[in-house]
């Protein structure tokens, strides 16, 4: 099982709208460590670590996003992330 990091800038209209929590879900789910936060310009930056094929799905999930989210892009960087293990939460 290969384990990949990346870090997603989701932008659209993704804030006030759950992406984050729902995000969060999505990650706990697929057993991804990581965390989703809210940008001050209005995106939201995902970080996520963890066996590819989840990550990968994370990403398809962010692409489209929760149904009240309506995604427009999403900017991806792959590489080593500083992800301490613990699940995927919140930050702030």
């Amino acid at each position: 099982m290969a384990s990949i990091s990346v870090q997603l800038v989701v932008r659209g209209r993704v804030q006030g709208v759950g992406f984050r929590y729902a995000t969060v879900e999505q990650g706990r789910r697929l057993g991804l460590d990581g965390w989703a936060r809210n940008l001050p310009d209005g995106a939201v930056e995902v970080v996520a670590t963890g066996d590819s094929a989840a990550v990968e799905r994370l990403v398809e999930w962010c692409r489209r996003g929760p149904p009240s989210a309506r995604v427009t892009t999403v900017d991806r960087t792959d590489g080593p992330a500083n992800v301490p293990p613990g699940g995927f939460k919140v930050r702030y």
